[in-house]
């Protein structure tokens, strides 16, 4: 009986199994074939793209749409400008969030939870567009790298996340016994809590590096020369660019310029998300560590 009811249990986990990897394989491939599908159809005739056909393999090679993208001179100010605003930026986010999250995580702390409702109020409520962008000119940030990197400078979101990680993973006792060891508030918090917490640092820095590359909006409200312009402006000035192009053309030249801009679309989405999928499986394995460590718990 044993062996048979072993026998019955094995083929319940290999059943399991076998539908746990279908269901794997179906989620990866509906995550995994978009980016593919962009990926071939920036380097396709647009043609082929433009059939509604489904993209498996490069039917015709097409290159214009890249010689095109890279040979737009802002392009490469723009991704250094980008480059010097997530450096800066990420920097000047984590060294406000997270002493401030750990100072939050101290249940001796006078006024915690006030201070805690302030930062949670403005996930629900802000001030609006124009008070920000009256606030940034008469701060005498406008048209500076200051005003791309202090308007996004905490995220009350990481905060949460950071506080609940320090409460979980920092315990009290540890606290106590280090300040029985005459190390202080500041000792403590330098020496111990930060190494103990590179896990959810290097979340932080995924999170606010991804969250500064992709800024678009912020750059057109308090930027003004072309030449301080990030990436993500810069490449849809491309694209606006090439469709204006379009008009007053015809025949030939204007079925050429539609395929370039058609193409363009794929290459600026190629261009704007190389860096940071290549940064991305040098952070994964933080990734999950660190968002289940730093959950708020029930």
């Amino acid at each position: 009986m044993t062996h048979k009811s072993n026998m019955k249990l094995s083929a319940a986990d290999l059943a399991f199994n076998a539908i746990n990897v279908i269901i794997m394989a179906f989620v990866c491939i509906i995550i995994i074939y978009p980016l593919y599908y962009v990926l071939l159809a920036s380097v396709t005739d647009p043609v082929i793209v433009n059939s509604g056909k489904p993209l498996l393999w490069i039917e015709r090679l097409y290159l214009n749409g890249f010689a095109e993208t890279l040979s737009y001179n802002p392009l490469w100010t723009a991704y250094g400008n980008t480059i010097i605003y997530t450096l800066s930026g990420t920097a000047v986010s984590l060294a406000a969030t997270i002493p401030a999250a750990y100072a939050l995580s101290r249940k001796d702390m006078y006024g915690r939870k006030p201070v805690m409702f302030i930062f949670t109020f403005t996930m629900f409520f802000s001030g609006g567009i124009i008070p920000l962008y009256i606030t940034i000119r008469s701060l005498g940030l406008y048209n500076s790298i200051w005003a791309m990197i202090m308007p996004a400078a905490v995220s009350v979101y990481n905060l949460i996340v950071c506080r609940s990680f320090f409460e979980s993973g920092l315990p009290d006792e540890l606290l106590e016994a280090a300040k029985i060891d005459g190390c202080s508030d500041f000792g403590f918090f330098f020496k111990i809590a930060l190494p103990l917490s590179t896990t959810i640092i290097a979340v932080m820095c995924l999170f606010y590096a991804t969250a500064m590359w992709n800024q678009f909006f912020n750059a057109l409200m308090y930027l003004q020369d072309d030449n301080k312009m990030p990436l993500q402006v810069a490449l849809r000035n491309l694209v606006l660019m090439n469709q204006a192009n379009q008009m007053g053309s015809s025949g030939d030249a204007m079925i050429t310029k539609q395929k370039l801009a058609e193409q363009l679309k794929y290459c600026v989405v190629v261009v704007s998300a190389a860096p940071l999928l290549a940064a991305y499986p040098f952070l994964q394995k933080y990734f999950a560590k660190g968002v289940t460590l730093g959950a708020v718990k029930g």
